[in-house]
């Protein structure tokens, strides 16, 4: 018997397969029969060309489109172009075309010049946008360009764990010795091909990281995490040093990044500008004496008079003093003023930088400037620090917007720099309140309120400020009850309050003398939210401690006496974490029905998922008892 034995074949980065007409007549994805889209091929190749010292990001994506209407991310292309100064980056070599199966053949349109269009969205940010055209279900998509960037600390994170299921996707990055990247891994999809190596490449001594993955399927999203970015597989790089003629350390500790933010014009030389603090200091500060009271009136002098632009950033862009003019600003700007006014009338302040929610966790282990995207202020006082967020109207001492709280931030502090963990540990309340009468005809009409405080009380402003209309449709959408009058407003005290009017014919069923209603009305819980069948994999989150408590008052008809009240209920966890109650009571001639959920922690470890799965299915159950009234 002869043997023949044949060399694996090596793994080929950065060959895009021939277009495969096959493609074309594939009905659904083999990795998930449901998923709209399935990526073919995706490759990504970030370059340092030594000679001109620019990155090129190159892109090659293959994409087959199953259901083009929940498709909708796909067809619609958006490429960041970032630029500072003079210095910008540039796209080329743009082509994107569409394939079809027509008679059988495959046709394909080229995405037309004029469909292009680019836009700015900010300073540094312009967007260059084409739409697909001719898309069906069952085309395939395909597009490539280039990059040039003056800019080699921004290497963009990539997702490799994406919605889309994917039959292959690589990662290559090219660098020369002399410029030295930490290259951060993140998640739990290992490579199928990896090759990481110094070797000549374009004629130079080069270190390679090349990753390719094959067979992955679509991320499987869960309900109450906050940023699921945070746990799918992703490769980040950021600048660690360069070598020309000297070692030039960028990102080694953060000691370093503190320097650099110190050195910084738009960081540490605003905060030099001490005499706009004194010039600027409110007549009633220096009669206070009482410390904290003291920072909380200079907070609020700052929230009260400046309005943020939705700028984050660690860096002013016009500076403090603009600021002062037009008493517009940036997060920095905002927030580094607030900073220099603490430390005016004599508070320890400093500049606290955090990554917000949306951004992802600052990765502690390779420190990195890049990784951060606001600032905000923290002073240390006897009882320890405290924090505050003067680009939020509604915010106060610790009580911070939502998008601030995500485990700790970096304080910059001029002697020396610590990591302070962030723990939202003030409750947020939700007050559910409907007062209501029971008509004779068996119709119910009366007043409704939802209010919430705190961090929730924030959300509940991000939400209407970013759409009135659709925020007041969700109370119709929600509970299917014609609701009028409605007004949404913030109060006083920070807290948000939606009130209006509602009646409705379907909440009770009359059964000749009968009336049988659920005295929870609208607000019952019809479905338990924590309803995940397959194992929990990652962390509850909630954002806030919160305390949910529903109440309806429901005026009794005349005539009619009430025939059995539901059961009351009240279960708590050993560790009293997580609580619930139902009361039902007869006042006269009303009833009260008070539902209260209490969760004590803003968030938990997956292990608590059957607690919260088994305390919403006893409240489901209360919530869902109703009651006879019955004609004397």
């Amino acid at each position: 018997m002869n043997f023949i034995f044949i060399d694996a074949q090596k793994h080929e980065f950065l060959e895009p397969p021939k277009f495969n007409e096959a493609d074309l007549s594939k009905q659904k994805s083999a990795l998930d029969e449901n998923a709209p889209a399935e990526i073919l091929y995706k490759s990504l190749h970030f370059n340092i060309d030594y000679n001109t010292g620019n990155l090129i990001k190159k892109a090659f994506y293959r994409i087959k489109i199953y259901d083009k209407d929940k498709a909708e991310d796909w067809l619609n292309l958006e490429i960041p172009l970032y630029q500072s100064g003079s210095d910008q980056e540039t796209i080329s070599k743009i082509k994107a075309f569409t394939y079809n199966l027509e008679n059988g053949a495959s046709v394909a349109t080229k995405v037309d010049k004029s469909s292009k269009y680019k836009s700015k969205e900010s300073k540094n940010y312009s967007i260059t946008k084409f739409a697909f055209p001719n898309v069906k279900n069952g085309s395939v998509i395909e597009y490539q360009y280039e990059v040039t960037s003056p800019f080699l600390f921004i290497i963009p994170e990539i997702l490799i764990e994406s919605d889309t299921p994917s039959l292959y996707t690589e990662y290559v990055l090219d660098s020369p010795s002399n410029i030295a990247y930490n290259v951060n891994y993140t998640g739990f999809l290992n490579p199928k091909y990896r090759e990481v190596d110094e070797k000549t490449m374009y004629g130079m001594n080069y270190r390679t990281y090349r990753f390719g993955y094959e067979n992955l399927k679509g991320f499987k999203a869960e309900k109450f995490v906050n940023n699921d970015r945070n746990y799918r597989t992703k490769i980040s790089a950021e600048l660690h040093s360069t070598n020309f003629r000297e070692l030039k350390l960028y990102s080694s500790s953060w000691e370093q990044v503190k320097q650099r933010l110190y050195e910084n014009d738009d960081f540490g030389g605003e905060l030099k500008k001490t005499k706009l603090a004194k010039e600027n200091m409110p007549a009633n500060i220096a009669g206070i004496s009482d410390e904290i009271e003291k920072a909380n009136a200079i907070f609020n002098y700052v929230k009260n008079t400046f309005t943020w632009n939705k700028d984050r950033g660690l860096y002013t862009e016009d500076g403090i003093k603009k600021m002062l003019e037009t008493k517009t600003g940036n997060a920095a700007e905002i927030n580094l003023f607030l900073v220099m006014m603490l430390r005016e009338a004599g508070i320890k302040a400093d500049p606290l930088t955090i990554s917000t929610v949306s951004n992802g966790l600052i990765n502690i282990a390779s420190p990195n400037i890049s990784n951060m995207n606001l600032v905000i202020a923290a002073i240390q006082t006897k009882d320890g620090f405290h924090l505050y967020d003067a680009t939020a109207k509604q915010s106060s001492m610790d009580q911070l917007p939502p998008r601030d709280w995500n485990q700790f931030g970096i304080l910059i502090n001029k002697e020396k720099v610590q990591q302070l963990s962030m723990v939202n540990a003030k409750t947020s309340f939700t007050y559910l309140t409907a007062e209501a009468k029971i008509n004779d005809d068996g119709s119910i009409s009366g007043t409704y309120s939802d209010k919430d405080t705190g961090t929730y009380a924030m959300f509940a402003k991000e939400n209407y400020d970013d759409n009135a209309d659709k925020y007041k449709k969700q109370y119709k959408e929600n509970f299917a009850i014609d609701f009028t009058n409605i007004d949404s407003k913030v109060l006083e005290n920070g807290d948000f309050e939606s009130t209006m009017k509602f009646s409705s014919e379907n909440l009770i069923d009359k059964i000749g003398k009968k009336m049988i209603i659920n005295p929870m009305l609208f607000l019952n819980k019809n479905s338990n939210e924590f309803d995940q069948t397959e194992e929990r994999k990652y962390m509850i989150d909630f954002t806030s401690p919160f305390t949910r408590v529903k109440k309806i008052i429901l005026e009794i008809p005349e005539g009619y006496v009430i025939e059995e009240m539901p059961k009351s209920k009240k279960i708590v966890t050993d560790d009293k974490e997580i609580e619930y109650s139902y009361i039902v009571e007869q006042k006269g001639n009303k009833l009260e029905a008070t539902s209260t959920t209490k969760i004590l922690s803003p968030n938990y470890p997956k292990e608590y998922y059957p607690a919260f799965k088994q305390i919403w299915g006893v409240a489901s159950k209360q919530e869902n008892q109703v009651i006879s009234l019955v004609k004397k």
